[in-house]
């Protein structure tokens, strides 16, 4: 077992003098912890007594409570240090310039997931807009990829697609570290800060969030495990539509069903390629909550017996496609409003193309689907390695 160490156990044994008189700002949420557990704000405290002024929640809340998408958060104050918590998924995504008034630098802390459509690092790039116009440092502590960063997959945002689940035209599962993503976002995508990234000890591109040591603590309420983050990327695509993703059960993103579901015709549909590293066993859940609360659904559970063959997002998109072909009659899109947008289908949104979600509707191949837009991926994974810090 490899022994990681993030950007916050980094900064905590090596803290940069420059850091010793500046007022502080930190975006955070309970994953924000060292491997004893200690959470990012106590440890910074420790360290600089007093110069902690106010704190900052993404989506699902400072304290990651808020189950769902669209579940604000409200503006508190922290107990343990009596400073002003600011919601960045309540009244707004976006920070007020007078949110950041008292401090100098904003130190993130955030566990990302790895995937185009997880809010965290949109919220960070408004931070780092807003950054930059108030003329403040952003100071990133990096965390691990936990779907690795060897691998990218998936076609890139097409614009007309952006919202807060896809600001720019980034494929789905992009391969990058939240310290990475950041230069990338200020270098490539031209947001111009002044930022800093404090880089992981001891990490490696290929591994995945099991292989580091870093204890697990769930970022938001529906990715509990390492293996619900390594489903994620392809099962994410569920949100937009009326198949149950797994949420109101203990294993989000790695159960999805519905009550109108046969398993064997799904599987029928299915080549040895198409599972490759998994293993989709059938199963029946009943959702305590979300879509299908208190009703029967069948499906499957995704185990991952190899998460390096694993492609989830291809996985995901054929599964989609043999419902599709199946189940005319009982599927449909989830309809609007899906994380703010009134208007646009929430699966366009999330796949970032609504003529990819055409094409998947004609029954065109997917592995067709996938070939063209491998240039745009090649392009993209050729120019975020300019950013890579490992």
């Amino acid at each position: 077992m490899n022994n990681v160490k993030t950007g916050l156990e980094q900064i905590i044994t090596e803290p940069p003098d420059w850091l010793s008189d500046k007022k502080m700002g930190l975006l955070c949420n309970p994953a924000s912890v060292d491997r004893q557990f200690c959470h990012a704000r106590t440890r910074l405290n420790q360290m600089f007594p007093g110069q902690l002024k106010v704190l900052f929640s993404p989506q699902h809340g400072f304290h990651a409570e808020k189950q769902d998408n669209m579940v604000e958060s409200c503006n508190e104050k922290d107990p343990l240090l009596q400073i002003p918590i600011y919601s960045l998924y309540g009244d707004t995504r976006i920070p007020a310039k007078e949110m950041f008034e008292s401090v100098d630098v904003l130190i993130v802390d955030l566990q990302d997931a790895g995937t185009r459509v997880y809010t965290f690092i949109y919220t960070l790039a408004y931070c780092m807009e807003v950054a930059r116009d108030c003329e403040k440092k952003v100071l990133v502590l990096d965390r691990p990829n936990p779907v690795s960063g060897q691998a990218g997959e998936g076609n890139c945002l097409s614009l007309d697609c952006s919202s807060f689940v896809g600001r720019y035209p980034i494929p789905m599962r992009h391969g990058l570290t939240i310290g990475e993503i950041a230069i990338l976002f200020n270098n490539y995508y031209g947001i111009g800060c002044d930022l800093e990234v404090i880089p992981m000890k001891g990490w490696e591109r290929h591994m995945f969030f099991s292989d580091t040591g870093i204890p697990w603590i769930a970022p938001s309420p529906n990715l509990p495990t390492p293996s619900s983050a390594v489903v994620y990327p392809g099962q994410v695509i569920w949100e937009g539509t009326n198949m149950s993703e797994g949420r109101g059960t203990t294993q989000p993103f790695e159960l999805f069903g519905a009550p109108f579901l046969n398993p064997d015709t799904i599987l029928s549909w299915l080549t040895d390629d198409d599972v490759r590293g998994i293993v989709l066993r059938e199963t029946v859940f009943e959702p305590t909550s979300n879509k299908w609360q208190g009703i029967r659904c069948r499906g499957f559970q995704i185990h991952v017996t190899d998460p390096a063959s694993y492609q989830p997002y291809r996985t995901s998109l054929k599964l989609l496609q043999a419902i599709l072909a199946h189940y005319r009659d009982a599927f449909f899109w989830k309809q609007p409003p899906y994380e703010y947008e009134y208007e646009r289908l929430p699966i366009d949104l999330i796949i970032g193309s609504s003529e990819i979600r055409k094409r998947i509707e004609s029954l065109e191949s997917i592995d067709h689907i996938i070939e063209s837009w491998k240039p745009d991926l090649d392009d993209f994974i050729n120019q975020s390695r300019k950013y890579h810090l490992y």
